[in-house]
């Protein structure tokens, strides 16, 4: 098993990484990964590194734009409240809740299964996220 320079495996790392990633969110995230990039030599570690970032900004940015329907008729709503009414559609601010609660579960379930494929240097393919990945590291080599 290949240690890093902290004497620590270095599946560990990229175990940690994911784990970082569910649990603590975007600056322990980017401290470790860049951590990482700058100091570790292994081209599977490093490419972990930039997939967890990568995905938990994936999940943001999905996560963020399913949101704007709801904060649009929010918008609507206190825009007609200054006159006395209201605006709502409930049916859409519910479906936008569901979609919502499915990309909460996906990124939970998806983190926690790379984080334990990582446990083996292992990951699981995410197509749009790799590519994305794969295209910075050939610019590199």
């Amino acid at each position: 098993m290949q240690k890093s320079k902290l004497g620590i495996s270095v599946a560990l790392i990229g175990a940690a990484l994911y784990f970082i990633g569910l649990f603590s969110g975007y600056v322990a995230i980017v401290l470790l990964a860049g951590y990482v990039l700058l100091m570790e030599e292994n081209v599977w570690l490093k490419k972990t590194a930039v997939k967890s970032v990568a995905l938990l900004i994936f999940f943001s940015l999905i996560s963020s734009v399913v949101g704007l329907v709801p904060s649009l008729i929010n918008f609507f709503d206190d825009i007609i409240n200054i006159f006395g009414g209201s605006f709502s559609i409930w049916f859409l601010t519910n479906i936008i809740s569901v979609l919502r609660s499915g990309i909460n579960l996906v990124q939970t379930v998806l983190f926690l299964l790379l984080g334990l494929k990582a446990l083996n240097q292992g990951t699981i393919p995410v197509p749009v996220v790799d590519k994305m990945v794969e295209k910075c590291f050939e610019q590199q080599g």
